[in-house]
């Protein structure tokens, strides 16, 4: 994965103009789940390129195949059922066990980028991991009512911002269901308002269509497992 960081770094510095803040809200050592909104197909590259970690992110496996597909696997990526998938959480864990990061788009498909809605997988990882949760907005790889699939010209200006580790645990006495819950609520409070917040001090909106999106449960939601 080490040839993969300066691709990252030329990705959102030399094609695009990339401003990123918050670096020092990131963990220097042990496992981090970094949880980005997700507006765009370049949100993954863009948010690994800006990261002062190295991290594994899940990718849409319908992505891994002929020549990206050996991209991303040489890169560190994992590949990820939309519809449900526990060996990828298990992956993931794996990662995070042996001090190492993981990059996740809760939300799961491309849409407002609001972080209303974000999956369960993230918040069993983060309770059966132990690792803490950065949320990350990035913002300007889709703007106005520019498509889902669209591409942004060369030299647009990006923005991603690094914010406030927290670390979730589960409470004596809690079920599993119930930690679950708790821990998706609290890192998409999270994610959320740090978007919102990212939003106020870079002047750079959310795209204008809020598109509708099946959603679903990425990588499952085995709120029972301990």
């Amino acid at each position: 994965m080490t040839w993969s960081r300066p691709v990252g770094w030329i990705l959102d510095h030399l094609v695009y103009r990339t401003s990123v803040s918050g670096r020092d809200n990131v963990p220097t050592g042990g496992p981090v789940i970094f949880a980005g909104n997700h507006i765009s197909f370049l949100d993954g590259p863009v948010m690994f390129g800006a990261s002062p970690r190295p991290m594994h992110i899940l990718v849409k496996q319908e992505m891994f195949k002929g020549f990206l597909g050996g991209v991303l696997t040489a890169s560190g990526q994992m590949p990820v059922d939309r519809a449900g998938d526990r060996a990828a959480l298990q992956r993931c864990k794996d990662v995070l066990d042996a001090g190492r990061c993981v990059g996740i788009l809760p939300e799961g498909t491309r849409g407002s980028g609001a972080a209303a809605d974000i999956n369960g997988g993230v918040a069993w990882l983060a309770l059966n991991s132990g690792a803490p949760v950065v949320p990350v907005a990035i913002l300007g790889t889709r703007k106005g009512d520019e498509h889902l699939d669209s591409v942004p010209r060369p030299g647009r200006r990006f923005h991603v911002r690094f914010g406030n580790a927290l670390t979730l645990t589960r409470r004596a006495g809690e079920s599993g269901r119930a930690s679950m819950d708790r821990a998706a609520l609290e890192i998409r409070a999270a994610l959320s308002g740090h978007v919102q917040d990212s939003i106020q001090l870079t002047g750079q909106p959310l795209p204008d269509a809020d598109f509708s999106k099946d959603f679903t449960a990425v990588a499952g939601t085995p709120a029972d497992d301990h």
